[in-house]
């Protein structure tokens, strides 16, 4: 098949009606400002919202704001707003074209583009895929301010980071009596209603003003793999939809949306689409962030080492599944209350279900970047919580010396292994200052109390645990070390 159309409004009427998006592009009226553009939020939540714009109606239509380059910003416009959702495994490639986002905006070109979009009185929620790092907020919620941010957030510099653009759109807001509004973090934040609502509270203080009445902070938990997108997956799309797409996203068929209903402008019907609305939105995210990404974390790190591209090559290193499957049922299921109807041992194996989906393509070195930020939150409170009962977590520690090892910069081959992180320099001036041997290391890094709280950086069981560990790492190499554990 030879495809000679690109996807935009002129193509719609050229591709299968299944492959058509469920709105029509520019049919819907904005409500929901995104910050952040990437391929995530497009895969997710403006799916679950033109599906629920399709049953209910609505004015949601989305004004996606990308937050540095422009790249996807002028693909997208190219194409009338449209892309497509390639989902990949489980059968024959299936490629629909989305059309809610309604408008766009660039955090770091036109700021005040942005902020004017958030005060808009059509706008009622203003949701976020950022990545943990986009909101300068350490592992106890604190913002960390420095000069920039600080201008930023009292007028004196464009806003151009997360916490300035709420803060200046919120103040705005208020100053036009725009009406109430939701901010809706949907990143892999624990209990991300709440220290959002901190970040923005410590944020308005710092601006000199306080929390506008009727803005909530619902708490949420979202969960879909979203690899990234190759030339093949590009060359598939185009097959599968009928048209070249210069923007597509490739995603897994398992999506998941939970919330708190706390809208007090109101949202799209959401739960026609398949989103859970709970009360407690607890049980569900500490159930994905301790189970799904410590896991996710502890496949690439040690597949990383072990010289493994990608996360479905890693659960292919010899006793690698067994392992995990010890680590959650050992470790993270004590210290985990599943919703009703789950159990977390069930739910693990469904992770390695989609893990093992080789068609992801989820790369072990994309997973493994941020550890400072996402380690607190995925594995560094199950550790704490097995302390306090009095028990130790074995298999944890493991998996946290697999990222020490990590971080020191090169795989087993000897490879150098890039330490992307916002921490990086840090880190890797605390590992220069200090010997280079097993004890040396650990000691180095859990004296970073940006990551690690002082009762473990304290803990002497742990910190030999993490030595023996890391030395068996370093001596052996993460592959024969997994196979002698199995």
């Amino acid at each position: 098949m030879t495809v000679t159309y690109r996807l935009d409004r002129g193509a719609l009427t050229s591709i299968a009606a299944a492959s058509r998006p469920a709105v029509a592009p520019g049919s819907v009226r904005p409500g929901i400002v995104h910050l952040g553009l990437g391929a995530f939020h497009r895969a997710h939540q403006a799916v679950f919202t033109e599906s629920a714009v399709a049953a209910s109606g609505g004015d949601w239509g989305i004004i996606g704001v990308a937050p540095r380059s422009r790249e996807i910003l002028d693909r997208l416009r190219a194409q009338d707003g449209l892309y497509s959702v390639l989902t990949v495994g489980g059968g024959e490639d299936r490629a629909k074209a989305v059309g809610i986002l309604a408008g766009f905006g660039h955090a770091a070109g036109d700021p005040y583009g942005v902020v004017a979009a958030i005060a808009d009185p059509g706008v009622r929620i203003v949701s976020m895929t950022v990545t943990e790092k986009a909101y300068r907020l350490d592992p106890a919620g604190r913002l960390l301010l420095d000069d920039v941010l600080r201008a930023e957030l009292t007028g004196e510099a464009p806003p151009v980071s997360v916490p300035a653009l709420l803060v200046r759109g919120l103040l705005r807001r208020q100053a036009a009596g725009a009406g109430p509004l939701t901010v809706l973090c949907c990143d892999n934040l624990q209990g991300n209603g709440p220290r959002i609502r901190g970040l923005v509270e410590q944020a308005l203080d710092v601006a000199g003003a306080q929390l506008p009445d009727g803005v909530s902070f619902p708490a949420t938990m979202v969960d879909r793999i979203v690899p990234a997108t190759s030339a093949d997956h590009l060359r598939r799309t185009a097959l599968a939809l009928g048209a070249d797409d210069a923007a597509p996203v490739v995603a897994e068929p398992f999506t998941q949306w939970v919330m708190q209903d706390d809208f007090p402008g109101g949202r799209p019907d959401w739960g026609s689409a398949g989103a859970i609305f709970t009360d407690d939105v607890t049980s569900w995210e500490k159930l994905k962030l301790r189970t799904l990404n410590s896991v996710h974390s502890a496949c690439a790190y040690l597949g990383a080492l072990a010289g493994r591209e990608l996360i479905a090559d890693s659960l292919e290193l010899a006793g690698l599944p067994a392992l995990l499957r010890r680590f959650i049922a050992e470790d993270i299921a004590p210290t985990v209350r599943p919703p009703q109807g789950v159990t977390v041992e069930g739910y693990g194996e469904t992770v390695l279900e989609r893990f093992a989906n080789r068609e992801l393509g989820h790369r072990n070195l994309q997973v493994a970047m941020d550890g400072s930020q996402k380690l607190p939150h995925r594995l560094l409170g199950t550790i704490a919580d097995r302390r306090r009962a009095g028990a130790f977590p074995g298999w944890a520690a493991f998996v946290l010396a697999a990222w020490m090892r990590f971080a020191r910069g090169y795989a087993d081959s000897g490879a150098a292994l890039t330490l992307d992180d916002p921490m990086a320099d840090r880190i890797r001036a605390a590992l220069a200052a200090a010997p280079d041997t097993p004890a040396g290391v650990v000691g180095a890094l859990l004296a970073l109390d940006q990551i690690f709280p002082p009762a473990l950086a304290g803990d002497d069981e742990l910190k030999r645990e993490l030595i023996k560990w890391y030395g068996e790492l370093e001596r052996h190499g993460a592959e024969a070390t997994v196979r002698s554990l199995a």
